[in-house]
C-alpha cells in the first residue's frame, strides 16, 4: 500500500466514512491513476480535467457515476493533498431529476407476493414495514431485535445515529422464522461466508419481483422506504380492501 493511499484511508476513517464510501472514493482515485499512469499527487489540474473529459466523452458514463468519481477525487485533493477549490474546477454533466414513483399498497403487496425467495421477501418486508435503508436491512444483527418490546435497534444509521423502530407482531414472527431456519449468531441475514449479504443481491431480487409483479414505476428498493415514510396506515377496523394484502406481511 502506497503512503498516499494510507493517508487517504486514514483521512476517511477520521471523518467516519462508511465502508461503502471508502470503496467508492478509493476506486475513483484508482481509476484516475490508471488513466494517467501517474501517481495522483504528481498530476496537475489540467490532468484531472482531461480525465473527466474522458469519462464523459469516451467512456460516456452516466452523470451520477461521473459525479461519484468527482467526489472521491475531490476529497483526495482537497482534504488529503490540500489543493484549493479552484485547482479542481471541472465541468460536470447535469443529472436528470427524476422523482421516484410512490408505490401504492397494492403494488407493494404484489411485489412481495412476486418475490419467491422467503428470505428476500422477509428483508423487503422489513424495509417496507420499518422504513429501513438497504444498508440498514443488510446489517441487522440478531441482538438488535428486542422481542419483548417489539423494537428493532438500528445501529449507526445514516448520519452515525442510532434509533429504535417498532416491529409489528407479523414482521417479528417473520424474523423469528428466518432465524429458526438459518440459525445466525451475528448478522441476521448473513451470507455463506458469515458476512452481510451483498447489496446487489437484494437489489436484484427486488427488481425481479417488481418486474414479475408488473410494476413499472421509476425507482429501486429505496421506494419501499419512501412508501413507509409517507403512508398513513388506518386502524384495523378502518382498513380498506387495498390495505389487507400488505397487512399480511407487516401489519401493525
Amino acid at each position: 500500500m502506497t503512503p498516499l493511499r494510507q493517508r487517504t484511508i486514514k483521512a476517511m476513517q477520521m471523518r467516519g466514512f462508511s465502508p461503502r464510501t471508502h470503496d467508492s472514493d478509493l476506486g475513483a482515485v484508482r481509476g484516475l491513476a490508471k488513466y494517467t499512469r501517474r501517481a495522483p499527487d504528481a498530476l496537475s489540474g489540467a490532468d484531472v480535467q482531461r480525465y473527466f473529459e474522458y469519462l464523459v466523452t469516451e467512456r460516456q458514463l452516466a452523470p451520477a457515476s461521473v459525479r461519484l468519481a468527482y467526489q472521491g477525487i475531490r476529497f483526495l485533493y482537497r482534504e488529503v493533498l490540500g489543493w484549493s477549490a479552484l485547482d479542481l474546477e471541472v465541468a460536470l454533466p447535469k443529472c436528470p431529476q427524476r422523482i421516484p414513483g410512490l408505490l401504492t399498497r397494492a403494488e407493494v403487496a404484489s411485489i412481495l407476493d412476486a418475490c419467491t425467495d422467503a428470505r428476500y421477501r422477509t428483508m423487503l418486508a422489513l424495509c417496507y414495514g420499518c422504513g429501513l435503508r438497504l444498508s440498514e436491512v443488510l446489517t441487522v444483527r440478531v441482538g438488535d431485535i428486542d422481542s419483548e418490546r417489539k423494537l428493532l435497534r438500528i445501529d449507526q444509521g445514516k448520519g452515525a445515529k442510532d434509533r429504535l423502530v417498532a416491529l409489528s407482531p407479523t414482521l417479528l414472527e417473520q424474523l423469528r422464522a428466518d432465524w429458526r431456519l438459518y440459525r445466525p449468531s451475528g448478522w441476521l441475514f448473513a451470507g455463506r461466508d458469515g458476512e452481510p449479504l451483498c447489496p446487489t443481491t437484494l437489489q436484484r431480487a427486488f427488481k425481479q419481483a417488481k418486474r414479475q409483479a408488473g410494476v413499472t414505476k421509476v425507482g429501486g428498493i429505496h421506494g419501499l422506504r419512501h412508501y413507509a415514510e409517507y403512508r398513513i396506515m388506518p386502524s384495523s377496523t378502518e382498513r380498506t380492501q387495498e390495505d389487507r394484502p400488505v397487512a399480511a406481511y407487516c401489519s401493525a
